[in-house]
């Protein structure tokens, strides 16, 4: 299973939020450049970077940060976060992502979206599938949907989606542990690669996630708060 550290950004600061709410936001470190060199340093390979700021605006804002990262480290970033034109995929891809992740273009725009699995291959692109009580979620968590979080992803799986990160909101920040059952349901309606995200509280919760064939795991406030340490992830890989 993969570790996939993520780095959120506000106004260029390595931040959380919890459950979504921006009211919340916590700004971890000033520099996310120096944070994801020392994700690269514990031996780590991947980053999930997500624009918040552009998330909230609708378009790309913080690919500079991304360009940094990607060009100053090794790491394999997938970033999201208010992607929703061509242009946008563009420069991101420009910037160095070695994927991007969709998640409101997915339900707001489904003829771009599957434009982009088309044009940048199945691999490249990544489905955001964050729900809340199963409900699809929108606009950087600010809006929800009618859409159960298991069609959405049937839907998508038609038409050549391979990879899925699937948030429940309820659990993000909460350091309370993950959304395992859901997750089972997913990977047994499913053959999509699920990377899993939100509430990892412990080293127990990323064994779950392996149990239930999790192909990924992305972590973040545990290791923020120091739940999760550099070197118990390092360990967990090995």
């Amino acid at each position: 299973m993969r570790i996939i550290p993520a780095i959120d950004i506000i106004n260029g600061k390595c931040v959380r939020l919890t459950k979504g709410d921006y009211s919340t936001e916590k700004v971890y470190r000033e520099n996310p450049l120096d944070v994801a060199k020392e994700f690269e340093d514990a031996g780590l390979e991947y980053l999930h970077l997500v624009d918040l700021d552009g998330a909230k605006s609708s378009r790309i804002i913080n690919h500079k940060t991304l360009y940094k990262i990607t060009s100053q480290t090794g790491l394999k970033v997938d970033f999201g976060g208010g992607l929703k034109s061509d242009e946008d995929i563009r420069i991101a891809f420009e910037n160095g992502a070695s994927q991007i992740t969709g998640g409101s273009i997915a339900v707001k725009n489904p003829e771009i979206f599957q434009s982009w699995i088309k044009e940048y291959g199945s691999s490249k692109i990544i489905l955001g599938a964050d729900c809340n009580h199963r409900m699809i979620a929108t606009h950087g968590w600010l809006k929800s949907s009618s859409l159960d979080v298991i069609d959405f992803i049937l839907e998508y799986e038609e038409k050549g989606i391979e990879y899925v990160i699937c948030t429940d909101i309820s659990k993000d920040g909460m350091l309370e542990g993950t959304s395992n059952e859901l997750y089972k349901e997913i990977l047994e309606k499913t053959n999509i690669k699920l990377i899993a995200s939100g509430g990892v509280s412990s080293i127990e919760d990323l064994h779950l996630l392996k149990e239930i064939s999790c192909e990924a795991v992305i972590i973040g406030k545990a290791i923020y708060e120091n739940k999760i340490t550099l070197e118990e992830l390092t360990e967990f890989r090995s």
